[in-house]
């Protein structure tokens, strides 16, 4: 990853265009780039032919011509993917594509390659994942938003786009009765108790050079195991063992005593004998002195074990400690202090007024994702006061109607970042280091930043340690749900256990339930875990993004092995697995979960397929499907028994149908040996299943492995550029535009430097100036 004073240089220094070369003067339009759309584009889109009802030569004046941003875009994009000039065609060489990307990107974008447009994010509203995952961190309390909100809209494939994160006043009402839900969990009375520690026996340790400990005392080998533990609050105190026998099934005679020692001093014994319960209890009482105390148990044979009898042993499970048992000193349960941090009010009105403050400037803070303003924390303290003055109301009543404002509050569903000029479009500035933060959080954790993020933010010194808080934050457990939401709206992971699918129609099995046995919930789950343990392991080991495609290995439990037919998986964990070389299985284009999504609910279709390795691993999408194209059951009429690739090639007979199939049927047909739940065949309807095709671009293969292949070596560069796209649109909350293609390219030609290696996605979105840097609302021109 760049370390954290390249944050400047990476968006600082001059950019590369697509193809790797440094920008110099403007290239002449007339003298430069006509010759090269004349030579390979104008047999097809000039002279009075309009291909794709397309034309570069329908202008009026040159200056009319440059400035049509929608049609140089098409040019630009098709050459950039090499869509265009089509396969069969001449091609221009590398330096006419570069000259002609050049010019584009300078004259009619304009795009200032050494100061790259942040773009505009517009203010977002929390979508149900990330607000549950909030109130989780924010209050403790597990918070169904599923169950409590309407499903989020979706753009550029994702929910987390600003634009469509908007909310209405039937919306408002839900989140208000929703804050009202989540406070009445997590702001109540609670009562004090006398608190309760725990030892588990495994800290009782014997004395060196023994490793004995408490959770293997067996009876006929005396011991003794200790455990040093510090009392602030001296007193009596109630001791509870709990610990279980083993050794043996049956009965046995044989018989031991454990005994207690605190401190050098007999305490209790117990006398140990065959049990088969799960666990036995004792509980007897102590002094315990303030400061450390020493706990020992001792373990002496008392009878051994008769001949046929099998010797016993004592495992200690768990020791808790509660007092003092004269109430001395009380606690409240641990989840009270996450409002309440100090415990208990205090009586004095002054002390409790000023707590009261202090709790709503703690929520108040981290709800809002920033330092709350006084007059903001003037009124939440009013309306707590307001509370407090009901008939028989509570100091954690009144902090509960002020944190219910809060949760309401659009600070804390909006995520909204400063913005010194917010209607001023020319107006670039970096992101202040709270909205850094929350960008950050928000991308890698679905959720709020928490203390450490917030707190260097304060400091003012995360961005200069913006590397080290992304790998914790991705070792922390929550990066979990950024494999989950984003793999999960990417690879369409999400829709795996939900989707229509019917096994019986599929698998050829009359009956539901065995069908189900064969294909249900349990092998449905096991396959988004596939996919998604995959992601993770390359993100986290840092390897290259390409082994999606090329893995030999993959992710799997005993379920899904033996779905797949591969032996030797045991368990319903997921578990690397190295792939047999004749499983037919390695990389995504093999799983049933990519498998099952791009099906129809009773056979495949090879025009999901083909349409969703254009549109998210190749960043080419087709157009949209024209109006009354006829089904594919329709060209299957008067040809019984027919293959797909033969149904698909009687479908694209017709003209309306031919120019797009032929981006789309070779892939999907490329998948054909998986049937619609991702199981493995050789045949359809008696007849071997031919894999082979052509891609648009030209490049030919036999089958699954030969179109993996292609897509790390020619289409490469595409995948990169599709990756780098798909998470820059999950992370900033918009879809890319032309004026992203410097920050695009320049992570994409670090993945070629480094052999994809998945931080250089991650870390180059995070220090691109989309991430880093937001301008004001309005179009720029």
């Amino acid at each position: 990853m760049p370390s954290s004073s390249s944050i400047f240089s990476i968006v600082l220094i001059p950019c590369l265009n697509f193809a790797g070369v440094a920008v110099g003067a403007v290239p002449d339009f007339k003298k430069e780039i006509e010759p090269i759309l004349s030579q390979y584009c104008y047999d097809c889109h000039a002279d009075g032919v309009s291909k794709g009802d397309f034309a570069l030569d329908d202008y009026k004046s040159l200056d009319e011509h440059l400035a049509d941003m929608p049609l140089w875009l098409r040019v630009w994009d098709n050459t950039r993917s090499q869509l265009m000039p089509p396969s069969n065609k001449k091609q221009p060489t590398d330096a006419q594509k570069r000259l002609l990307a050049e010019w584009i990107e300078q004259k009619v974008f304009k795009l200032d390659l050494d100061n790259p447009d942040p773009g505009r994010v517009t203010i977002r509203r929390m979508n149900r994942q990330e607000y549950e995952n909030t109130v989780k961190d924010l209050l403790g309390v597990d918070f169904d938003a599923e169950d409590a909100l309407p499903p989020d809209d979706t753009g550029y494939g994702f929910d987390t786009i600003g634009d469509v994160l908007s909310i209405s006043p039937m919306l408002m009402e839900k989140y208000l009765a929703a804050a009202r839900m989540i406070v009445s969990q997590a702001v109540r009375p609670q009562q004090a108790t006398i608190p309760v520690f725990s030892i588990t026996g495994d800290k009782f340790k014997a004395a060196a050079p023994s490793k004995k400990t408490g959770k293997y005392l067996a009876f006929a080998q005396s011991a003794e195991v200790s455990a040093k533990y510090v009392i602030e609050h001296p007193g009596d105190y109630k001791v509870t063992v709990e610990y279980k026998i083993g050794g043996s099934a049956e009965a046995s005679d044989h018989t031991a005593n454990l005994k207690l020692v605190v401190n050098g001093k007999d305490v209790d014994d117990e006398s140990l004998g065959w049990d088969n319960r799960k666990s036995i209890t004792f509980s007897t009482k102590t002094a315990l002195a303030d400061g450390e105390n020493l706990l020992s148990f001792k373990v002496n044979e008392t009878a051994p074990p008769k001949e046929d009898d099998k010797p016993l042993n004592a495992s200690l499970l768990k020791i808790t400690l509660q007092g003092p048992l004269d109430g001395s000193h009380k606690v409240y349960p641990r989840d009270y202090y996450r409002v309440f941090y100090k415990g208990a009010p205090p009586a004095d009105p002054k002390q409790r007024a000023d707590y009261a403050r202090e709790i709503l400037r703690r929520i108040a803070d981290r709800a809002f994702r920033r330092p709350v303003d006084e007059p903001t924390l003037d009124r939440l303290v009013k309306l707590a006061n307001l509370a407090a003055s009901e008939p028989k109301a509570t100091f954690e009543d009144s902090i509960a109607h002020a944190t219910t404002a809060i949760l309401a509050s659009p600070r804390f569903l909006f995520r909204a970042e400063v913005q010194p000029e917010p209607d001023n479009p020319g107006k670039v500035v970096p992101l202040d280091e709270f909205a850094l933060a929350s960008r950050l959080s928000y991308f890698l954790w679905s959720s709020m930043p928490d203390t450490e993020l917030f707190e260097l933010a304060k400091k003012g010194e995360l961005r200069a340690n913006l590397d080290d808080e992304v790998d914790r934050m991705l070792a922390d457990p929550k990066s979990q749900r950024f494999i989950e939401n984003f793999v999960g709206q990417w690879l369409l992971t999400r829709d795996v256990e939900g989707i229509n699918v019917d096994p019986r129609r599929v698998l050829g099995i009359k009956d539901l339930s065995a069908a189900f046995k064969v294909f249900g919930s349990r092998q449905r789950r096991a396959m988004r875990l596939e996919t998604e343990s995959l992601f993770a392991y390359l993100l986290k080991e840092n390897r290259s993004a390409l082994e999606l495609f090329t893995a030999d290995y993959s992710f799997l439990n005993e379920q899904l092995a033996k779905f797949y037919g591969i032996d030797g998986v045991k368990g319903d964990s997921m578990q690397k697995v190295s792939l047999p070389k004749d499983s037919h299985r390695g990389g995504i284009f093999t799983h049933g979960s990519l498998l099952v999504v791009t099906s129809n609910p009773t056979r495949t279709s090879p025009v999901k397929r083909g349409l969703f390795v254009l549109d998210n691993l190749l960043g080419t999408p087709a157009p949209p499907a024209p109006p009354n194209v006829p089904t594919l059951e329709e060209a299957k009429k008067g040809h019984k028994n027919a293959t797909m690739r033969e149904m698909m090639e009687i479908h694209r007979e017709k003209p309306l149908c031919a120019s797009c199939h032929a981006r789309m049927d070779p892939i999907g047909l490329a998948l054909e040996n998986f049937n619609a739940v991702g199981m493995y065949r050789a045949d359809e309807n008696g007849k071997p299943i031919d894999t082979a095709g052509k891609l648009i671009t030209g490049e030919t293969f036999s089958n699954v492995e030969e179109l993996s292949r292609i897509m790390t070596t020619s289409r490469r560069t595409d995948f990169y550029r599709c990756l780098v796209s798909k998470m820059l649109t999950y992370a900033i909350g918009r879809g890319t535009e032309y004026y992203d293609a410097p920050t695009i390219d320049r992570i994409v030609a670090d993945l070629e430097k480094n052999g994809g290696k998945m931080r250089t996605v991650l870390s180059g979105i995070i220090y691109s100036a989309p991430f880093q840097k937001r301008r004001g609302d309005g179009a720029l021109r």
